[in-house]
């Protein structure tokens, strides 16, 4: 598919591009190149999709179930922190007072 120089000018005008003569050149041909091989691919008769995410689930998302089981210690936890106060991990104010 020939790009013409108006379709290239218009192109460059909806990316917000300015082209120089040679660049419209240019890309005109590139353009043209990148139609011909999408047309290409149009062409293709290809086989429907398999399954896709989700296809074949019925009903909710099983979850695992929550069993409580031992965890890192605190100390080991807290072991490499910056700022601690007691058992729990200081960190900088992010929000404003009043919000």
């Amino acid at each position: 598919m020939k790009l013409t120089h108006d379709q290239v000018t218009h192109v460059a005008r909806l990316a917000s591009l300015s082209l120089t003569p040679e660049e419209e050149a240019h890309f005109a041909e590139e353009l043209s190149q990148i139609l011909d091989y999408v047309e290409n691919l149009n062409r293709l008769k290809l086989p429907p999709p398999g399954l896709q995410v989700g296809d074949g689930v019925s009903g909710p998302t099983p979850l695992h179930p929550d069993i409580p089981r031992p965890s890192v210690p605190v100390e080991e936890a807290l072991s490499n922190a910056p700022d601690r106060s007691g058992q729990f991990f200081r960190v900088p104010r992010i929000l404003e007072e009043g919000r």
